[in-house]
């Protein structure tokens, strides 16, 4: 298999040749309600003390993000549920809705002191069972892609770095490749923008596509990388099943391997 970093850089040697027939977009905050309006499902992951993710509902109990939001960032032990806060559509201290989670999936092919490579991209995702629902009327949960991408534009829904407060959509960006269930964008993230929901363009209502694992500089370029989802999360809702059967556990625990070194995107210091 061609390394990641190759892949990479011949995804955007691939790029460069279109850059004239698309460009991408700016990033728009979302500062009124107005402007919130049918984002509100996507919101910041707080984790008590230690930083913080995006995440997206994809049910009403239901958020997605990236698996390495769910291990302390020094320690990269899994963190206890309740340690995790999940606040919809937060704009300037005001939340649609905020829960505690209650439960945690991350898949097991995920390594959290692996290096950042295809292998730990293609595996960083988690599920959060929130422990309350958060109502239709307040987010409106999104629904997953499935399928070929339809065309190469795609959109990004984000907090970040020196965008903490609000969320911020880039309405254009492009994705410009997908080898072996890893995908490559050229989208506008930091970090914080981990587990951020890349859409496809479909219909009235974009669809996820992918979500936001880490980003590179490859040959002065910088990209976003995520992964394919629907096999994944899949497998992550047959593990949330089989944890709700054994009542003495409430999140699951990865077994990795030693002598690794962590260097992955990261959570933001507050």
């Amino acid at each position: 298999m061609m390394g990641f970093r190759m892949v990479l850089s011949a995804l955007v040697c691939s790029m460069i040749a279109s850059l004239a027939m698309a460009q991408t977009s700016g990033l728009a905050r979302l500062s009124d309600r107005e402007d919130l309006l049918g984002w509100e499902a996507v919101g910041r992951i707080d984790m008590a003390g230690a930083g913080f993710c995006t995440g997206t509902l994809i049910a009403s109990d239901l958020v997605l993000t990236a698996a390495h939001c769910v291990y302390h960032p020094e320690t990269k032990a899994l963190v206890q549920a309740d340690q995790l806060m999940f606040r919809a559509g937060l704009r300037d201290g005001t939340a649609i809705a905020e829960r505690v989670v209650a439960q945690i999936a991350a898949h097991s092919g995920y390594d959290p002191e692996g290096a950042f490579n295809g292998e730990n991209v293609r595996y960083d995702v988690a599920l959060l069972r929130l422990r309350d629902p958060i109502t239709t009327t307040q987010a409106n949960p999104f629904v997953l892609h499935k399928g070929a991408v339809p065309g190469s534009t795609v959109s990004v829904v984000s907090y970040g770095q020196g965008r903490a407060e609000a969320l911020s959509r880039q309405r254009e960006c492009r994705m410009v490749g997908n080898y072996d269930d890893v995908m490559a964008f050229d989208c506008n993230v930091t970090f914080g923008s981990s587990g951020a929901p890349v859409f496809a363009r479909t219909g009235n209502r974009g669809r996820i596509v992918s979500v936001v694992s880490g980003m590179t500089i490859i040959n002065g370029t910088k990209l976003a990388v995520g992964m394919s989802l629907p096999a994944v999360v899949d497998r992550l809702k047959r593990d949330m099943r089989a944890q709700q059967q054994r009542p003495t556990a409430n999140v699951r625990r990865v077994t990795v391997g030693d002598n690794r070194s962590g260097t992955g995107a990261k959570f933001v210091k507050p």
